[in-house]
């Protein structure tokens, strides 16, 4: 198996897995288990998954103490990036929250140019319209009802702070850190923040039976712990750009776990919006390595 092959394997493994998450969130949701404890308990596992792995690899957990505060602040990010996203399950369909999740690199891309003064190119322009063609077809529906204010609320934070979550491990040295250790101290600290806060309400919850348990291990092998570490992997073999195209299996296994496991209807304007979204953000995604591609070569 040659590099390139190698990568996409990666790279749709990534994609796919993480579009699972409502497979085995949804069934512990229904049965009321709190989301402060779920979280806590699938970013622990996946943190102890990881750890694991880098013993198996050798790699090295030792961190400076000035990491310590980005690293905490980013695990924050990410928990509640994580939590809007099951919020947004409780008022929208599985396929369009996870569909409207996929905006999150136009957000990256407003976020940049607002505080990094990057600039704003016209593909990115019509992207970030397209995108937003694709949510107000998703936010109201062909027998004229619309989306659930709170639910796209919820999703749409979920999609700025995975933007900020992004855009703050590029522009610190945090970038720097082995992927499987940065991953490995995200989770860690993001499984502290909800074991914090759920001690705050009613305290951390035991699972109610043997099939929880099993939906939540899988939760953090397969969409949190495996995503991660073969996101690293495609990234390695084929690149940020290719794997970020990949990405876009996400939404779609996302819509396919809704309709094949939660019986959601299948729509003209989720359809449509879905398609919207999707080039949006593959015209982000390679304006960019256009850019790089075919810019002029300065002469001396």
């Amino acid at each position: 198996m040659n590099t390139k092959v190698k990568g996409y394997f990666w790279g749709c493994i990534s994609s796919a897995t993480f579009g699972l998450i409502p497979l085995f969130a949804l069934p512990l949701m229904r049965k009321g288990f709190p989301h402060d404890s779920l979280l806590c308990y699938r970013f622990a596992c996946a943190s102890l998954l990881i750890g694991l792995f880098m013993l198996f690899k050798k790699e090295s957990f030792k961190i400076l103490k000035r990491e310590l505060i980005p690293l905490a602040l980013l695990g924050i990010l990410y928990g509640l990036s994580a939590q809007y996203l099951l919020i947004s399950y409780d008022y929208l369909g599985v396929g369009t929250a996870s569909t409207i999740l996929f905006i999150y690199p136009v957000f990256v891309a407003i976020l940049m140019a607002v505080f990094f003064k990057e600039k704003i190119s016209l593909i990115t322009m019509a992207a970030i319209v397209t995108a937003f063609l694709g949510v107000s077809l998703l936010y109201k529906g062909e027998n004229g009802m619309t989306l659930n204010l709170l639910g796209m609320g919820a999703i749409l934070l979920a999609a700025f702070c995975y933007a900020i979550y992004i855009v703050a491990i590029n522009k610190s040295r945090i970038q720097l850190m082995s992927g499987y250790k940065l991953t490995f101290y995200v989770m860690g600290f993001t499984a502290i923040f909800f074991a914090a806060r759920a001690q705050l309400a009613t305290g951390l919850q035991p699972l109610p039976d043997a099939r929880s348990v099993t939906d939540l291990v899988l939760l953090a092998l397969l969409t949190t712990a495996i995503s991660c570490v073969a996101m690293i992997f495609a990234v390695q073999y084929v690149g940020s750009t290719v794997t970020a195209i990949l990405g876009a299996l996400e939404p779609l296994v996302a819509v396919a776990v809704g309709i094949l496991a939660f019986r959601e209807a299948i729509t003209r304007n989720l359809v449509l919006g879905i398609l919207l979204i999707l080039i949006a953000v593959l015209m982000i995604i390679l304006s960019d390595y256009f850019y790089q591609k075919f810019k002029p070569v300065k002469s001396p």
